[in-house]
């Protein structure tokens, strides 16, 4: 599985029709199964099954929603470039996977670049499109509902090769080979700090981990008391997701030091700890 970010644009209409193979259409709906993951907020803000149906067109709208909602929204550069794109291609060998297996891979990718944040109820718009064979993209808008702008892992590229490599591991595709060019290389390591390594992203694999396992089974408590009436339940499920975020900040950090230990020797870099924010008393997430 061979990864690569895209330089970001201003639109997501090139991304989109480059995911797809040709220019996005304006009217006709996608084939079936061709968006395989989205931002999960989606399902609250529109009728069962609703995406199902929508229009290549329907899905640029979108993920451009953003940039018109905020028109002052802009990077730290001072930039409204704020289209990520990210595809991931499979090995000619690779066995074909199924529509489950491509949304996993699909949100976990999210994840490792910082885009799908769980718990954060306004973070980016972002779909996968599984439009051509043996390819993923992942087309985000970094422009959040809150108007602020979604930062980036400053060791995004390493963290996406990183998951990438578990994905492969995790659904049987064909790995790199021993002789190709593999940043953080375990060759290159002592045997201790490997074996500590490969603890550690045992546990906090987002698809078999116990840490992912733990904070899916929080929150989907959270959306279950969150729906329940009264005050009680909706103030329970706020704290429960505020706990999953941390949780997920503990995955990242945890990942992070494995990263580290791979690294040879003479280029570990410490990276600070910095967890999730606490709940501020009395407060509720938009809805």
């Amino acid at each position: 599985m061979i990864p690569r970010i895209h330089e970001r644009t201003h639109t997501p209409h090139d991304p989109l029709g480059e995911a797809l193979g040709r220019p996005v259409p304006f009217e006709g709906g996608l084939a079936e199964h061709t968006v395989v993951a989205y931002w999960p907020g989606l399902d609250s803000h529109t009728l069962d099954d609703e995406q199902a149906s929508w229009t290549a067109a329907q899905w640029a709208q979108h993920l451009e929603d953003p940039l018109l909602e905020h028109p002052f929204a802009a990077s730290p550069k001072d930039d409204r470039r704020a289209i990520f794109h990210l595809n991931v291609r499979l090995h000619p060998d690779d066995r074909h996977l199924t529509g489950a297996e491509w949304a996993e891979a699909a949100h976990r990718l999210a994840r490792a670049a910082g885009i799908e944040i769980p718990g954060d109820h306004n973070g980016c718009h972002w779909i996968a499109v599984q439009g051509r064979p043996g390819r993923l993209d992942l087309i985000a808008n970094l422009i959040r509902l809150d108007g602020a702008w979604q930062p980036r892992p400053a060791d995004l590229t390493q963290r996406i090769s990183g998951e990438a490599r578990r994905i492969e591991h995790d659904l049987r595709l064909t790995r790199l080979r021993d002789g190709s060019p593999q940043p953080n290389s375990v060759q290159a390591v002592p045997a201790q700090a490997a074996q500590s390594a490969a603890i550690l992203a045992k546990l906090t694999d987002e698809g078999a981990g116990p840490l992912a396992a733990a904070r899916k089974l929080i929150e989907h408590t959270a959306h279950h008391l969150d729906a329940l009436p009264g005050s009680n339940g909706a103030e329970a499920g706020h704290h429960l997701e505020w706990a999953a975020r941390r949780l997920f900040a503990l995955q990242q950090d945890l990942d992070r030091t494995a990263t580290a230990l791979l690294q040879p020797a003479g280029r570990t870099k410490t990276i600070p700890f910095v967890p999730a924010p606490p709940p501020v008393p009395g407060s509720h997430r938009a809805r």
